[in-house]
C-alpha cells in the first residue's frame, strides 16, 4: 500500500518537469524578414510551425532550405528537436537560434525541455518557445 502510494506520489511530481528558457542578445524587435531554415531530418514540418508563430506575431516570415532563401532576409532561424512517440508525438526539446543574416551575430535562443508524462504537441511547443522569445511584440 505504501509503495503503490508512493509510486503515484512520484508520477504526480514528474508530470509537471518542463523547463523553458529564452535569452535575446539582440534587438529582435527591429527584425523585419525572417527565414527558418529547414532541417532534413524534420518530419514534423516545425519550421512551417515557428514561420507560423512568427506570422502570428507579425513578422514577415518563410521557411525551406538555406538555398531558397530570400536576399531580403535581417535574420535566420535554426533550431533542434529531438521528438518521440508514445502513442501521441510530442517534443522532447527543442533548442533555437537566432542569427543576424550577414554577421552571423546570435540575436537570441530559446530551449525547451519536458520530459514527463504529460506532453506537448510539437506545435503547442513551437508556441511557447517562440512567444517567449519575441515577447516584445
Amino acid at each position: 500500500m505504501k509503495v503503490s502510494f508512493l509510486l503515484l506520489l512520484g508520477c504526480m511530481l514528474l508530470a509537471g518537469c518542463s523547463s523553458l528558457t529564452t535569452h535575446q542578445s539582440g534587438d529582435l524587435g527591429s527584425l523585419k524578414h525572417i527565414y527558418v531554415e529547414h532541417l532534413l531530418n524534420d518530419n514534423y514540418r516545425m519550421d512551417e510551425s515557428i514561420a507560423a508563430e512568427l506570422k502570428a506575431l507579425g513578422y514577415d516570415a518563410s521557411a525551406g532550405p538555406l538555398t531558397m532563401m530570400p536576399d531580403n532576409v535581417d535574420a535566420i532561424i535554426t533550431y533542434d528537436a529531438r521528438t518521440a512517440w508514445d502513442f501521441k508525438s510530442y517534443v522532447i526539446e527543442l533548442n533555437v537560434l537566432v542569427k543576424a543574416n550577414f554577421t552571423e551575430k546570435i540575436l537570441g535562443t530559446g530551449r525547451y525541455y519536458q520530459a514527463s508524462i504529460t506532453t506537448k504537441s510539437p506545435e503547442e511547443t513551437v508556441h511557447e518557445v517562440i512567444t517567449s522569445l519575441f515577447k516584445h511584440r
